[in-house]
């Protein structure tokens, strides 16, 4: 049978009379506080905190309690020296200072369990939010408890960093003090996952994304700046977050396998990655047929498939490729030459040059020559 929720001004009235009473003990005894009765306080400021009555509030009403029982507590009364009722008056305060003591533990007691409740529920529901694990109008309830209305549409960034994001990671304190100052709350979840941080925004808050990618690759001195921030497309419903995260994850991936210099990065500027992966043994074909011959060269294919990706990115202008690559002029010409006599294809021609640069693009993601297809 479920335990029932004591009524708020029952625990009120017991907090009253358990305090008053045993400073009317105390009064006539002159005694300490017993251990079983310390406890007892630590379990009723517990009661009090699980039914919302604040730590000022607990204190506020005991002390208003002793005031107001103080000339008619026994001891206090009775006393017929004042050395008698400096006495009692030194006792009673000894058992308000335990008292209060006992009780405020109790309260934080309970606080600090609450709060690890409610960070194991969110915890949870960032897992099923992010990875579509929980019934779609189920997730939408509990999303509502922590700030998001999944009926709009949203966006999720995610930045990533060369250490993982922590829990209670300063950086993370640092990006949500920042983003609550300057938006307030709008509808935006910010949270951990395996090392990352990831933001979690409707599409009409573009602002609050952009605010988290700045802070998140520029967070301020003293704290570690994020390698790179992906951002998804947007998308609306529980499983368009799942999907605009899974987006912003493949960017961060694609990023890193074709080492990108770019920090900031958007899935919808990356599209032409996922087509070309989307048939992974098409693409390993490729790969073998168009630069497998580099592997016949001296030092191995790689420095040959570094020229070709290279030569792309500095729109074949010879000096800006052998610029970047660390070599003369003249070494590159050789590296070209070597490529269009191994593999047959001529990036003077049109097609040629586009068909070795998605070959080469596609051995980068595929990790050739390093791994073999």
């Amino acid at each position: 049978m479920a335990e029932q929720t004591v009524p708020e001004q029952t625990v009120v009235g017991e907090l009253g009379d358990r305090y008053v009473g045993l400073l009317a003990e105390v009064s006539r005894s002159g005694r300490r506080l017993s251990r079983a009765e310390v406890e007892s306080l630590r379990a009723l400021g517990e009661r009090c905190a699980e039914n919302g009555q604040g730590l000022r509030d607990v204190v506020a009403r005991c002390m208003g309690a002793g005031r107001r029982a103080w000339t008619t507590l026994p001891g206090i009364a009775g006393a017929g020296t004042v050395n008698e009722l400096r006495q009692v008056g030194e006792a009673l305060l000894i058992a308000a200072e335990t008292a209060l003591a006992a009780l405020g533990e109790g309260h934080e007691r309970a606080q600090r369990l609450a709060v690890r409740q409610e960070e194991a529920a969110r915890r949870e529901f960032i897992d099923d939010l992010l990875y579509g694990r929980s019934d779609l109008g189920t997730l939408a309830e509990r999303a509502e408890r922590f700030g998001l209305r999944l009926a709009r549409t949203h966006a999720v960034a995610v930045a990533v960093t060369e250490r993982p994001y922590g829990h209670v990671d300063p950086v993370v304190r640092r990006v949500e003090r920042e983003l609550t100052g300057r938006f307030g709350e709008r509808d935006v979840l910010l949270a951990t996952k395996d090392g990352r941080l990831v933001c979690v925004a409707p599409e009409s808050e573009q602002a609050v994304l952009d605010a988290f990618a700045r802070l998140a690759l520029r967070p301020g001195p003293g704290y570690p700046p994020a390698r790179r921030v992906a951002t998804g497309r947007r998308h609306s419903g529980a499983g368009g977050v799942v999907r605009s995260y899974e987006e912003a994850l493949d960017a961060l991936d694609f990023a890193e396998r074709l080492d990108l210099p770019a920090e900031l990065l958007k899935a919808e500027e990356l599209l032409v990655f996922p087509v070309l992966m989307r048939d992974r043994a098409a693409m390993a074909d490729l790969v073998r047929t168009v630069l497998g011959p580099l592997a016949a060269a001296r030092g191995g294919a790689g420095p040959l498939l570094d020229t070709i990706a290279v030569q792309a990115e500095a729109g074949y202008v010879n000096a800006e490729a052998a610029r970047r690559l660390g070599v003369s002029v003249r070494t590159l010409g050789y590296r070209a030459e070597r490529i269009k006599a191994l593999t047959g294809y001529d990036p003077a021609d049109a097609l040629h040059r586009y068909t070795l640069e998605t070959a080469a693009m596609g051995a980068r993601l595929l990790g050739w020559p390093r791994q073999a297809l």
